[in-house]
């Protein structure tokens, strides 16, 4: 028996027809790099990114081309998100906060043909370009500049480049540059992951992957948008499509907020309060530097009562959430990964929760939650599955529409199970309720004495301690006990810590062999381009530690 429903694929055309349909006027606020604010309508950005689809079409692109950014975010790199898929090619992020060889040698990878870069980033893409990685020969065929707003805009720019209006502007009409039909399965988007554990990845996305995606991110028991939300995204547009948000965003008609280059904590402060954010979303040190700021000048910024804000990227300590809560502002705890689109986890308090007592509710929303629907998970080790007992270790494996079932231009079948799982390489426990703690990466995690510890946990615990802005544990070698955790601690402004006043201060928390054996204060945690610490980085400083 066949079923009666009519065949609809799911493309990224179908999410821009309800932007420029019942949303056409909802506004788009765009930070740009001289600090102007330009404001557009979903109904622009879906008309100009048409526009540029058929200027791709025009200029030789073809579909399944690769057609590379290098921007901040603003209403130009929106209408890249929706404009290069519409003319069947693939668009491909690049991290602008990587080394220029890296990002040389990802842009070869992908095999990019065409990009599109701020006219503020010329600097860093010369570097690009001189790159060794090249050899000389044109990293582009075709390089396309978008102005941004800023003051020190080169009128000789044309000579050089291809300048982003009039090429708009050269655009032929859709009956000679007709955009193709799309096809669900058809790649979308590209990111690369951020190379922590070796050479960076290619993820490849397609339109239903990106459609469905979008869908479940809106639930209410997910991240809850709607036409009713202001969405701030902090969260780099280079970086894992911006966590799915624009698309999401564009699919329920929220309004969006795009910083641009200024993400220091006053310059967000002014977006959230003077253009009434309802939502944002950014990794823990952002909501770090949010956090201070507002404890150094209370009552200085109106921001929205009830105001939410997600946080990924790394594990974000329980009392920034509960600081967050006492200021009358809403924390809200995600995982996801380049692999997984990237949400696969969110933490959103089940309706029992409300006769738990205030410690209960805060260590459920201290964890990365539980799965959306559509999303498969599993924690496994040695022995098998782990009981749902809240503390028995294994690695977290996922499946699902929106994970990735291979990288690109790589042979990595380890990376995935018989059955289709992704291994994360992120140990986990999970509960009787079905929330997922993450405790570390496999890679972080400190084997001392054939005893493993959790570099997570001691971290978070940590940074509990009112003096204690961030902490990072790594490994050190050990030559009686194999490795011994070090903790890098950077104190708040002002504030004063002792090393015995934070070991006596998380003792009651732990055993005593997994306490660590050095407390090192620092002025900065190196990270990676994604915010996360760059454990590497601190490993390599620690590795000759006089014990």
């Amino acid at each position: 028996m066949h079923a009666t429903m009519m065949q609809m694929p799911l493309t990224i055309e179908s999410i821009l027809q309800r932007a420029e349909g019942p949303f056409a006027d909802v506004e788009i606020v765009s930070r740009r790099a001289d600090k102007s604010l330009h404001r557009s309508r979903w109904g622009e950005v879906a008309q100009r990114a048409r526009r540029l689809a058929r200027a791709l079409i025009g200029l030789g692109v073809r579909p399944g081309d690769r057609v590379a950014t290098l921007m901040w975010n603003h209403a130009q790199h929106l209408e890249a998100y929706f404009g290069v898929p519409l003319a069947g090619a693939v668009v491909h992020t690049l991290n602008l906060r990587l080394h220029p060889d890296d990002i040389a040698q990802i842009a070869l990878d992908a095999g990019d043909s065409v990009l599109l870069v701020d006219e503020v980033l010329l600097p860093l893409f010369e570097k690009v370009r001189q790159s060794p990685a090249f050899a000389g020969a044109p990293p582009f065929k075709t390089v396309i500049v978008i102005p941004c707003g800023t003051a020190a805009h080169d009128p000789n720019l044309g000579e050089k480049y291809v300048e982003y209006e009039p090429f708009l502007v050269s655009a032929p009409d859709a009956q000679h540059a007709p955009l193709p039909a799309l096809r669900e399965e058809d790649a979308l988007g590209m990111c690369y992951s951020s190379g922590t554990t070796g050479r960076p990845k290619g993820v490849v996305y397609s339109h239903r992957s990106t459609v469905l995606h979008s869908l479940v991110v809106a639930l209410p028991d997910s991240l809850d948008l709607s036409r009713s939300d202001a969405l701030l995204a902090v969260v780099p547009m280079f970086h894992v499509n911006a966590w799915g948000l624009p698309y999401a965003c564009a699919l329920v008609g929220a309004r969006m907020i795009l910083p641009g280059p200024h993400l220091d904590p006053e310059s967000l402060l002014e977006l959230l309060a003077n253009e009434q954010a309802t939502i944002a979303a950014g990794v823990p040190t952002i909501w770090m530097g949010i956090r201070d700021a507002l404890e150094a000048q209370p009552g200085r910024f109106a921001l929205r009562a009830g105001l939410r804000m997600v946080v990924g990227g790394s594990s974000a300590p329980e009392k920034l959430i509960r600081d967050f809560d006492r200021m009358g502002l809403t924390l809200i705890h995600a995982w996801g990964m380049t692999e997984t689109s990237p949400v696969g986890l969110v933490s959103r308090l089940p309706p029992e929760a409300s006769s738990f007592s205030e410690d209960e509710r805060y260590a459920l929303r201290a964890k990365q939650g539980t799965p959306p629907p559509l999303v498969e998970i599993r924690i496994r080790n040695e022995q098998g599955d782990v009981p749902a007992d809240g503390k028995t270790p294994g690695e977290l494996m996922v499946r699902g529409p929106w994970i990735a079932g291979s990288y690109f231009n790589r042979d990595d079948a380890e990376r995935w199970t018989s059955d289709g799982f992704f291994r994360t390489g992120d140990i986990a426990h999970i509960d009787a309720r079905g929330f997922v703690q993450l405790t570390d990466r496999v890679s972080d995690m400190i084997k001392s004495g054939g005893e493993w510890i959790s570099s997570v946990e001691l971290e978070n615990t940590i940074m509990a301690h009112p003096a204690v802005r961030e902490a990072a544990v790594v490994a050190a070698p050990h030559p009686k006990w194999s490795e011994r955790p070090i903790a890098a601690v950077v104190l708040k402004p002002g504030a004063a810590a002792s090393a015995e006043e934070l070991h006596a201060f998380i003792a009651p928390k732990f055993a005593k062999y997994q306490l660590p054996d050095a407390f090192v204060f620092v002025d900065a945690i190196p990270r990676t381009s994604a915010g996360k610490f760059l454990k590497s980085a601190l490993r390599e400083r620690f590795k000759d530690w006089k014990w």
